[in-house]
């Protein structure tokens, strides 16, 4: 399911709302599948409803599930959900790369280290 880590500077909504996005992308919430009810996961993560309520809003806007009035909030199974993964995934590359750089880290020493990763040496 869906770990929370208190310790973690994401606040809890956007943890909830990776975590979900992360189970539909393995496929572990199949495409139409009906989602817990906000009142259901809040109790089961002991977690405030208005948290719960918020990462369905913005998945909803982000269009990984949608909601059908007095059934509940669903999967939506969309095919470009790998394609914005992968882009969401791209981004945070390009901005730990960045980061790294502003720091100094020579892009020899970044390239080298994605290579051996690639290479299955890190």
């Amino acid at each position: 399911m869906i770990n929370i880590n208190y310790r973690d500077s994401r606040p809890i909504y956007e943890q909830i709302k990776d975590g979900l996005k992360t189970l539909m992308l393995a496929g572990a919430i199949a495409k139409d599948e009906k989602l817990p009810s906000v009142r259901d996961l809040a109790v089961k993560m002991s977690i405030n409803p208005n948290t719960i309520q918020r990462a369905y809003r913005e998945l909803e806007a982000e269009g990984f599930i949608y909601s059908v009035s007095g059934k509940g909030s669903f999967s939506s199974g969309r095919p470009d959900l790998d394609e914005r993964k992968r882009a969401e995934l791209d981004g945070k590359l390009k901005e730990v790369i960045e980061r790294l750089l502003q720091m100094g880290v020579p892009a020899g020493d970044i390239r080298d280290y994605v290579q051996g990763i690639l290479d299955g040496n890190k």
